[in-house]
């Protein structure tokens, strides 16, 4: 029986090009040896206040952004969280054998509630037990994550473990699997930052559905460092960042990289750079166009029910090691 990979994505804000080569291009190589569950994860969104009329439509966005990037509905379970109920009921169990430490020591937790006193909404606070029943649901082995949630990972593995112990054997304790190379594309315009689809400076990210002007835009924007030698240095972070996504995108090794733009400014580079992102793109965009949404939407409830079928046996299970019928 193949182990199980799960991860997901909230539908709010713009995918970029940092999610596609940090996520979606590894979901779609792990597809071919797991089995996958991609979920969109809608219930994670309304930690803060939401559009509803935007929130539905960034749902089906989002499950067309899975498709047009390679995941393959036949091979891998795309679903959205809310149709699932057993995520949230798994949640609630998971806040009664978390401690309040633990999630107080959360570093997303104290960045979002930073100035915000008692005003910080509770679904920030406990969200990651969320997360945590989203993965262990699924009894999963490996976790694509990236280096921002690798704390929430730890936190999900502490649980389990918990629950494995008080209970008897249950969840299996997950793996993050992060990326050697793409796992944290920076900001264009902010190159200590790390490059969001919430960004409120939209020059800081190429993002999935951008056309060709807008891209060459943004890249001709994008800031630099002093110097002009085009070559991989993590001291010199927005010309590093660069050509990261340069080798992403072209497939390039690093060395054919930094070959290509020997004696050749930053202007060249930039250039090569926003041309070889819209070709990289153009298959996924074309893609993207051809999914109607009544097809998107049959997929979607077909995957909500194969999930239901995992879901709802784990649990039961877990219901029934803590005395509670179901």
């Amino acid at each position: 029986m193949k182990k199980r990979i799960f991860s997901g994505a909230q539908p709010t804000g713009n995918l970029h090009i940092g999610n596609y080569l940090g996520a979606l291009k590894n979901w779609v190589a792990l597809q071919k040896d797991y089995e996958s569950f991609f979920c969109i994860v809608n219930l994670h969104a309304i930690t803060v206040p939401q559009n509803p009329e935007v929130l539905r439509r960034k749902t089906l966005e989002l499950a067309r952004i899975y498709l047009a990037s390679g995941i393959d509905p036949t091979h891998s379970v795309i679903f959205v969280q809310s149709d699932v109920p057993e995520h949230a009921e798994l949640a609630w169990v998971l806040c009664c054998i978390a401690r309040m430490g633990e999630l107080e020591r959360m570093t997303q937790f104290k960045d979002k509630s930073k100035g915000k006193g008692e005003n910080v909404g509770t679904g920030i606070f406990v969200y990651p037990l969320l997360m945590a029943s989203d993965i262990l649901l699924y009894k999963t082995h490996l976790v694509p994550v990236g280096q921002d949630q690798k704390q929430h990972l730890e936190l999900t593995r502490d649980l389990a473990e918990r629950f494995n112990r008080d209970y008897g054997e249950t969840f299996v304790i997950p793996e993050p699997y992060i990326p050697p190379v793409g796992s944290k594309i920076q900001s264009l315009q902010n190159p200590t930052k790390k490059m969001s689809k919430s960004d409120e400076d939209a020059n800081g990210a190429i993002f999935l559905l951008d056309d060709a002007d807008s891209i060459r835009k943004k890249i001709k924007k994008a800031v630099t460092d002093s110097g002009m030698e085009v070559k991989f240095d993590e001291s010199r972070p927005a010309i590093n960042n660069l050509l990261t996504i340069y080798r992403l995108v072209t497939n390039l090794p690093p060395e054919e990289c930094e070959a290509r733009f020997a004696g050749k400014g930053y202007g060249y580079f930039k250039t090569e750079l926003a041309e070889a992102i819209i070709e990289f793109l153009k298959p996924f965009q074309q893609r993207a166009k051809s999914f109607k949404d009544e097809e998107i939407v049959e997929i979607l409830k077909s995957g909500a029910e194969k999930a239901r079928e995992i879901a709802s046996q784990t649990l039961k299970e877990v219901y029934d090691k803590m005395g509670i019928n179901r």
